[in-house]
């Protein structure tokens, strides 16, 4: 009996150790194509304190916004038709844990291929997953990117 009550306890350790929190690394990118105004918006959210650890400002700064846009453009890129594009920052939000960034690539009249590089906080934290959303006249593509697999291509 004391032999049984011994593996049971084991057992219980293993699985209670199997459900422990670990951390999570990952971003979330939408892009949606707003036909009007022939522009791709991208809505990025990231964690907080990910952000802050790579950009090495505490998000309570003035400057931290700053920080964000051009941390966003060292490791962001867009490629349309084969046509490297201008990301414009157009602002950022923290909201508890999360920081949300909007930028986006004007002037898009049609779409047959895109291309992204997407690097945010891979250098950093090299189990981190980033995934990307892309949403064009009513056709929706998914991306995802690892360290070592920085950039990505869809057609539509």
């Amino acid at each position: 009996m004391k032999k049984f009550l011994s593996i049971i306890g084991i057992l219980t350790l293993l699985l209670t150790m199997s459900f422990t929190v670990k951390d999570f690394f990952s971003s979330m990118t939408k892009v949606d194509y707003d036909e009007s105004a022939n522009t791709l918006k991208f809505t990025t959210k990231l964690n907080t304190d990910h952000v802050s650890k790579a950009i090495n400002i505490d998000p309570k700064t003035a400057s931290f916004e700053a920080e964000v846009k051009k941390y966003v453009n060292s490791k962001m890129s867009v490629s349309i038709n084969g046509n490297s594009q201008n990301l414009v920052f157009t602002g950022s939000q923290t909201q508890g844990g999360s920081v949300w960034i909007n930028y986006e690539v004007r002037n898009v009249t049609s779409i047959s291929t895109i291309k992204i590089k997407n690097a945010l906080l891979l250098d950093i934290y090299p189990k981190q997953l980033n995934v990307v959303n892309i949403s064009y006249k009513g056709n929706q593509k998914n991306m995802t990117f690892t360290k070592g697999d920085e950039v990505s291509e869809v057609s539509f």
